[in-house]
């Protein structure tokens, strides 16, 4: 494996910056729910946030794989020295569990699963949240620490752990198997391939194509596209799985499956930055919906892993045409590189701002892989094939090619110059053929100079092919023009994002009616903060008319006054260079003519919902659901593709419910979305009329029936809580009740709102 080392530049700063969190971490604390749930007493307490709740422990398995990438990036030994600690403490954890079971919560949850009689639904398992996807994150990190580091006490530990894992699973039918992984189960598919190829133990292979889930795999396999209305990083985890599956056993079906899902992700459900995902799920098929809850920053992480398996597969440029859009525009900008918090999701909402986690009282998803990102820096810059480097990434590094006595290191400031030079520090005429990728944003023919002379070259798979037997000092110099173009959206052709190269420009729009901090415990705690007005750009001319660079040091750029209305001038910077302030990505850009008739109705309304509402919850979605404490009986949900929206209800004698905000001072309004065209429901040979009670805190308020209200589309109705319900208090119990025979719902979306008012 090549030794990559980054210089300084922007990434080597966010390294340095992620390695800082690493460390400041407590381990301690990090480790306590993995001694609770063996019900022994911790060292320390264990944080709040996500660690304070049934997914505990996720963390200490991102902080191991994200400090065994950090120490190979950087050999820092204080770091080897916690991850040494770490593994110590969890061995002593295991031995409390006479199966070796490790996590961080009971194993109750599992024992019901091995039953082959359990609870499941898509993020609950057993009466437990999402509890494969934790505890897989403690077998990647211990995987992690034991390639890296080389540390047997992992590897032991990591073989007990899936002893215990195979022993249970053996338990279970194929049938059984596959019902489980309803549940999200992060990438165990991939974990234990990597266990296969540690011990080739054939039983872990079995075992990981057990986890492969075929509901989701198959129709990927045969170019079927069913993702809309999906948990998005619940399914990327399993492709990459698959990829990995392809590697070892040549099946053509995963193989078939990973590239199909990275086509239609890329191409059909990403947005400029390269993130994916609305509310953390797909949309429809070349939506690009904008929102505040856009581009979960783990899907992104994930996807950059899955991108790495299909470029090895090929060595095609465009693989890393997305890598770097992705790497420079959603991960490197998803990092405070004051503080080193992590965002959740990044907003794409025009007038919004990042909001990061705190650094002890979040720790949600985005947190642990957000750990991981400054560590995986030195990824994908080089990728070396026999006798083939292949040069991926502009980015200030040194490499040490392995099996030769090579260093080549790159400097270049890129991408605020056009240049980049590939210095040999260290060559004795070995043979060394180089692949520099020609990237799909180039102004210009890419040329490069071998010690100041123009070569000829030629173009494969989107790499420039330089061959050579390279001596110390040789330098190859590369230009690579850049200029503004627009990147237009998939779904309106007047959205756009202004790029420069491969960087998104994003509108620096300043701190006009800003929160306090954006530091915070709660990652949904502002999703309803006023925005501002964000200007239209109207302008004629090609964007080098109306946008100027200010200086040759920076990526700032000036706007002419076409902000409208009032000829706005606007400042551009590196959207990965914007912290702590609004901004706007996405502009609507036209010229005057279509401006005079232009009118932003969808504007319109969303301000107004976002000025009346104190608490929303869009069923079917996990984080709303967790966050707004979900309690339901013999309650379903499901995705509508005809309304592109999730729902959720109950059949028989059941009911679902959610905590929800009010203002105490006020007289609230419940706003209910339905489906005009549910009316009495058939399933499993039974009817159920959809008649239903609706309780502010256990009292009835209203009375709904659904018979064909409005076929076709949604409707709202807006209820009235008495304010006897609400007064003194700060949440209220929201619940949707059915009866034998009857079904409450579907219910495809609710707000707790100060005015009454519909939408649909």
């Amino acid at each position: 494996m090549e030794t990559t080392t980054l210089l300084d530049g922007v990434f080597y700063d966010s390294q340095m910056k992620g390695k800082e969190f690493l460390l400041f971490l407590d381990v301690d604390r990090l480790l306590a729910p993995c001694y609770e749930a063996v019900s022994q007493a911790p060292k320390k307490p264990r944080y709040g946030g996500w660690e304070a709740t049934q997914i505990a422990g996720h963390s200490i398995g991102h902080w191991l794989s994200a400090s065994s990438a950090m120490y190979q990036a950087t050999k820092d030994k204080k770091l080897k020295d916690k991850l040494d600690y770490v593994t110590n403490e969890l061995e002593h954890i295991q031995q409390f569990d006479s199966e070796g079971y490790l996590s961080g919560f009971p194993r109750a949850c599992f024992d019901e699963v091995f039953s082959g009689d359990f609870r499941v639904d898509h993020f609950s398992l057993g009466g437990s949240w999402v509890p494969w996807y934790s505890i897989h994150k403690i077998f990647a990190g211990l995987i992690d620490t034991y390639n890296v580091t080389g540390n047997k006490t992992a590897f032991k530990i990591v073989i007990q752990l899936a002893n215990w894992a195979k022993r249970g699973l053996d338990k279970l039918t194929d049938e059984q198997f596959q019902r489980m992984l309803i549940c999200e189960h992060g990438g165990m598919n991939e974990v234990m391939a990597d266990l296969y190829l540690l011990t080739e133990n054939q039983a872990y292979l079995e075992l990981a194509e057990r986890f492969c889930h075929r509901a989701i795999l198959q129709p990927l396999a045969e170019g079927n596209d069913e993702l809309e209305g999906k948990h998005a990083n619940t399914q990327i985890p399993k492709v990459i799985g698959a990829a990995k599956l392809y590697e070892i056993t040549g099946n053509e079906e995963y193989r078939q499956a990973a590239l199909f899902f990275w086509e239609q992700v890329v191409h059909h459900r990403s947005y400029a930055i390269g993130g994916n995902s609305i509310r953390e799920h797909f949309g429809a098929e070349g939506s690009e919906e904008l929102g505040i809850m856009t581009t979960e920053t783990c899907n992104t992480y994930n996807m950059l892993k899955l991108t790495g398996h299909l470029f090895h597969w090929s060595h095609e440029a465009r693989y890393m045409d997305y890598y770097e859009k992705a790497l420079y525009n959603h991960i490197l900008a998803s990092q405070d590189p004051d503080s080193g918090m992590k965002t959740y999701f990044v907003s794409t909402q025009p007038g919004h701002f990042k909001v990061y986690c705190s650094p002890e009282e979040s720790f949600w998803c985005c947190t642990g892989s957000g750990m991981e990102n400054p560590a995986r820096y030195t990824k994908h810059i080089y990728y070396m094939d026999h006798e083939q480097l292949y040069v991926n990434l502009f980015i200030p590094s040194q490499m040490k090619v392995p099996g030769k006595h090579i260093i080549i290191t790159q400097e270049t400031s890129f991408p605020v110059t056009e240049k980049s030079r590939l210095v040999f520090k260290k060559a004795k005429g070995e043979p060394l053929t180089l692949h520099i990728r020609v990237p799909y944003w180039l102004s210009g023919a890419i040329r490069a100079t071998v010690n100041g002379e123009t070569i000829d070259a030629f173009v494969e798979k989107g790499y420039l092919v330089i061959r050579g037997n390279w001596l110390k000092g040789d330098c190859i110099e590369i230009d690579l023009p850049m200029n503004l173009h627009p990147y237009q959206a998939k779904d309106d052709p007047k959205k756009s994002v202004i790029m420069y190269g491969p960087v998104v420009l994003a509108g620096a729009l300043g701190r006009v009616n800003f929160p306090e901090t954006d530091i915070l415990d709660d990652h949904l705690a502002l999703n309803n903060h006023p925005l501002i007005d964000v200007p239209v750009l109207v302008a004629d001319e090609q964007m080098e008319e109306w946008i100027k660079r200010t200086d040759d040091t920076s990526l700032v750029f000036q706007t002419e006054p076409i902000g409208q209305p009032n000829h706005a001038e606007i400042m551009l910077v590196p959207f990965y260079e914007l912290h702590h302030q609004r901004y706007s990505i996405y502009w609507y850009l036209m010229n005057e003519e279509e401006y005079l008739h232009f009118k932003d109705e969808e504007k319109e309304k969303q301000e107004k919902l976002r000025r009346i509402t104190v608490d929303e919850v869009q069923p079917n979605e996990q984080q709303p659901e967790v966050e707004h404490h979900l309690k339901k009986e013999n309650s379903y949900s499901g995705y509508l593709n005809t309304v592109h929206s999730g729902w959720r209800d109950s059949r028989g004698d059941g009911f679902f419910s959610y905590e929800m905000k009010i203002d105490p001072q006020k007289t609230m309004y419940l706003l209910v979305t339905y489906f005009g065209s549910d009316d009495t429901l058939h399933v499993d040979g039974k009817s159920y009329e959809r008649d239903f009670d609706i309780m502010i805190d256990h009292q009835r308020i209203a009375r709904q029936q659904l018979k064909s209200n409005k076929p076709g589309q949604r409707f709202d109705v807006c209820y009235e809580i008495p304010f006897e319900l609400t007064q003194d208090k700060e949440n209220v119990t929201v619940t949707f009740k059915s009866n034998e025979g009857t079904a409450a719902g579907g219910v495809y979306g609710l707000r707790i709102i100060i005015e009454e008012a519909t939408f649909h």
